[in-house]
């Protein structure tokens, strides 16, 4: 088989999963997964084949009263939107506070950067909205800074 019959029978079974995806995602569908960087709810995510579209990464990142994230190494190149409650975000040693409407910006660098963020309400969690371009397939997980998990979250 050639390579452009090939690139006909990916094209073939992507229409495929296009007609059967979902175009909606509905949260109360999606659970929240209790992970190494605390709790997170995937909507769209390289592993899910489930959506009409692989070409994004979507979560929400829920911190409970008074705790934290864990700390994490990426290249950066992200932002999220503050859904809910209020924070200070750790970007190398760098502290930045945050509340309800803000934007966070984790700047993209070179050689990564580190990132962890904290509920710094102790009655209220904190929701953090993320998406980004699913860069996986073509730069790899690392996408060319590492990717790293160097502190987990408290409830792990």
């Amino acid at each position: 088989m050639t390579l452009l019959d090939q690139l006909f029978q990916l094209r073939d079974k992507q229409r495929e999963i296009f007609a059967k995806g979902l175009r909606v995602v509905h949260g109360k569908e999606r659970p929240l997964e209790r992970n190494r960087n605390g709790y997170t709810k995937w909507y769209m995510h390289p592993m899910l084949d489930d959506t009409v579209t692989k070409a994004l990464i979507v979560f929400v990142q829920e911190i409970p009263p008074g705790s934290k994230t864990g700390k994490q190494k990426t290249q950066g190149g992200m932002v999220l939107y503050v859904l809910e409650g209020s924070g200070t975000t750790v970007l190398d040693e760098d502290r930045h506070e945050w509340s309800q409407g803000d934007v966070i910006n984790i700047p993209q660098r070179d050689r990564g950067v580190v990132v962890q963020h904290l509920n710094n309400s102790s009655d209220k969690v904190a929701r953090l909205l993320s998406v980004q371009p699913n860069l996986v397939d073509c730069l790899g997980v690392d996408r060319g800074a590492g990717f790293e998990q160097i502190e987990d979250a408290p409830e792990k």
